[in-house]
């Protein structure tokens, strides 16, 4: 993330430039803007659970896991608040993690159920801090408005949707029995993708981003987002 604001950082740059130099006008206009921001994926399946590369899960509970990762991304989202101008910011929670097919084919589904739960326990801790966050930067930060997605409620109900046919496999092929992430290079995949859930052994595909995409702009449900969608926060 931290990356990703000094790249942010050189983009503000050349727009500064492009308009004359005019740092307030860059600002005027980047308030304008809808920031969509995403974290924490690769946090939880790249590193706290898997305890033979990273100690991370030796170092943190869950709870402070989670602790950790919302008080980073505070900082982090107040830089591009305070530096760059952003007024308007959706944050977009974690999906089901533990159903994720390289992450059941890794550490086996939970007795009874589909996915790993534990895991999916340990999003939910992540997801219920960023909303928190959201009502604290709302209050602290009185000129912008920060929004919380509920990806994992969205997702998870997209599951039942007749649209998806396969939601416990990848479209394309993956190797090691789906143990791995990624699509296996020169394979075909599947020729119906907007039936899959997932695209590959974790990502999830279009259709189901789509799905995500229209409920967070126009929720469908009061728990989509919060504290207002995306929708309303383009008209402020």
């Amino acid at each position: 993330m931290d990356a990703q604001l000094r790249n942010h950082h050189i983009t503000v740059s050349r727009l500064i430039n492009r308009l004359g130099q005019n740092e307030s006008a860059a600002k005027e206009y980047l308030n304008k803007c809808i920031y969509a921001a995403g974290l924490g994926t690769n946090d939880y399946v790249s590193n706290y659970f898997l305890p033979l590369l990273y100690p991370t899960s030796r170092i943190y509970t869950p709870e402070q896991y989670a602790l950790v990762l919302a008080q980073q991304y505070s900082q982090q989202l107040k830089t591009l608040y305070t530096n760059y101008g952003a007024r308007k910011i959706a944050l977009f929670g974690l999906a089901q993690l533990g159903c994720a097919p390289s992450v059941v084919a890794s550490n086996g589904a939970t007795n009874g159920s589909a996915c790993v739960d534990y895991i999916n326990d340990a999003v939910q801790l992540f997801n219920n801090r960023l909303k928190e966050l959201v009502g604290e930067l709302n209050r602290n930060l009185t000129d912008a408005k920060f929004i919380y997605v509920n990806v994992y409620e969205i997702a998870s109900e997209a599951t039942s949707y007749p649209s998806f046919k396969v939601i416990d496999a990848p479209c394309c092929p993956v190797a090691s029995n789906n143990t791995l992430i990624f699509c296996t290079i020169n394979q075909t995949p599947c020729p119906n993708r907007d039936e899959y859930f997932y695209w590959d052994a974790l990502h999830l595909s279009d259709a189901t981003n789509m799905v995500i995409a229209n409920r967070s702009y126009n929720a469908q449900s009061p728990t989509d987002t919060y504290p207002i969608d995306i929708s309303d926060l383009v008209k402020l």
